[in-house]
């Protein structure tokens, strides 16, 4: 417990992250909530019950509270930083239950984020050998629940796209070499990768053939979505259309950069070229990616006066670029993870530069640690996440360090990315014209310089979690009308604004209003 005099709900909440710790014992191994080291969830629909149940025990347990809640100043009233928390476990956990009730946990099935994933990905953040055997020996268990899971999903009429369940296949096929390379005795890793192989044999038996072709959701589920991932409701129609507007500003700026590099009549794609053939921004080799993503993180550190970073190359090889928080008992450090795709040896530090300090400083090691350093209770310092606070920081926060031409070339590229796939997500959810999957990955290839595989990955990426992607420019945008509404000097706006943990913005937009 963070808070000197902790109130009524805030060890109510400590008892609910404990809680859900027991439940989910991968959500325990990342939060770093030790004593679930050995276990592993099953993803069964029972699981995904009794967290809703927990939620809602949660949700009333904060309504009795406050109806008990008057003007006698007595010490189980509320205060203020209740009255915030409240807030915050209504929007989100109301969330959750709705997407529960709608047979949308029991369906999670895409390329990033889903059980399959998870079970992958909590590996990565482990080291003691007994722990990764036992974990390991649970994977049958939990894949059978998921399998449980996804045919009650299926009689329900929910049901991931086919391309979706076609990349989960080809994943759960690849899965031995990764298991078996994590040092574990060969007996459990030949286990638990025969047991992705019968899940890739269901999926492929039961659920291909009633997988629907079409990978848009539609309106009403993008918008619960966009509020989950977003934390603010918006227009989405208006933010299709800003999100064409951005891009063309942001092209028009690189345009102008790239004729300042190399001189009139230099296109964009020609200054790209130029910048990838010149040595000084090229770095061969996964090692020297490595070390040059931890001198970059180090400076950050140094500048922000934030806790160590450990840089690492995530052994997945999904392509994929991540974070992982500190353990809250001390026993592992903020992490950037950088998931190089199969053949990639070649990178360029003008355009990477600006996904370092997306992850690491000043994006999402500083405000994650900062929020760990709150004076806030477990769940908002540790658990609440949302992708619009947190993402749209770090999209944000790679402005604020300086970049030479070059660097600021890498830095438009990514934000021009980012631009495009707010209109690519909704285009395709909403069903927009022109907008299916080949008209999709045709202009995110014109909208960035990502190599064919990152492009590939972060198609699918958007196409099977919708109203994630554009979380991350919406959210920037958030915050930066945010820091513009507040006219405070900067430091004091992102110390106070950072300060609340990450929250839905539409709550801290209201906070930072008064």
């Amino acid at each position: 417990m963070s808070r000197q005099n902790p109130s009524l709900l805030d060890v109510t909440c400590e008892a609910y992250v404990l809680d859900v710790a027991k439940l989910s014992p991968t959500d325990a191994t990342a939060w770093g909530i030790p004593g679930h080291e050995h276990e592993l969830q099953d993803f069964s629909p029972a699981y995904w019950d009794d967290l809703a149940g927990l939620a809602r025990d949660l949700l009333a347990d904060v309504d009795a509270f406050d109806d008990c809640t008057d003007d006698s100043d007595d010490e189980d009233d509320f205060d203020s930083a209740d009255h915030i928390t409240a807030a915050i476990l209504r929007d989100r956990l109301g969330l959750q239950l709705d997407l529960h009730h709608r047979a949308e946990f029991y369906g999670q099935l895409n390329n990033i984020a889903s059980p399959v994933q998870t079970i992958r990905d909590t590996f990565s953040l482990m080291e003691d050998q007994e722990a990764i055997r036992a974990r390991l020996a649970g994977v049958p268990a939990a894949l059978d629940g998921y399998r449980e899971s996804l045919a009650l999903a299926a009689g329900q009429g929910r049901v991931a796209a086919l391309r979706q369940v076609e990349l989960l296949i080809a994943e759960c096929g690849n899965m031995g070499g990764f298991l078996h390379g994590l040092g574990a005795p060969e007996a459990e890793a030949d286990t638990a990768a025969r047991a992705f192989g019968e899940l890739a044999d269901w999926l492929s038996a039961e659920l291909a053939g009633v997988a629907p072709a079409c990978d848009a959701v539609g309106r009403e589920r993008y918008e619960l979505f966009s509020h989950e991932f977003l934390g603010a409701k918006v227009d989405l129609d208006e933010a299709y259309e800003w999100g064409l507007d951005e891009l063309a500003r942001i092209t028009a700026e690189q345009e102008a950069l790239a004729r300042e590099l190399y001189g009139n009549g230099t296109t964009v794609t020609e200054a790209i070229a130029r910048l990838n053939a010149e040595e000084e921004y090229t770095i061969r080799g996964v090692d020297k990616l490595r070390d040059w993503m931890q001198a970059v993180a180090d400076r950050g550190v140094a500048e922000y006066g934030t806790p160590p970073i450990e840089c690492c190359i995530d052994p997945a090889g999904t392509g994929g670029i991540f974070y992982t928080p500190p353990a809250l008992d001390g026993t592992r450090p903020g992490r950037m993870w950088w998931s190089v795709a199969p053949g990639e040896d070649t990178f360029h530090t003008w355009q990477e530069l600006t996904t370092v300090y997306h992850e690491g400083v000043p994006g999402h090691h500083y405000q994650i640690t900062a929020a760990l350093q709150a004076p806030l209770n477990l769940w908002r310092r540790v658990v609440c996440w949302n992708s619009g606070h947190g993402e749209g920081w770090a999209l944000y926060a790679e402005n604020l360090m300086e970049h030479t031409p070059a660097t600021r070339m890498g830095l438009l590229d990514a934000q021009r990315l980012r631009a495009a796939r707010v209109a690519l997500d909704i285009g395709v959810h909403l069903g927009k014209k022109n907008w299916d999957a080949a008209y999709a990955r045709n202009f995110l290839r014109e909208n960035c310089s990502l190599s064919s595989a990152a492009l590939e990955f972060e198609i699918n990426r958007y196409l099977g979690w919708p109203g994630q992607a554009p979380s991350y420019a919406l959210g920037q945008r958030l915050w930066e009308q945010m820091r513009d509404e507040s006219g405070l000097p900067l430091s004091e706006f992102h110390t106070r604004a950072l300060s609340y943990g990450s929250i839905p913005l539409g709550l801290l937009r209201e906070m930072m209003r008064g």
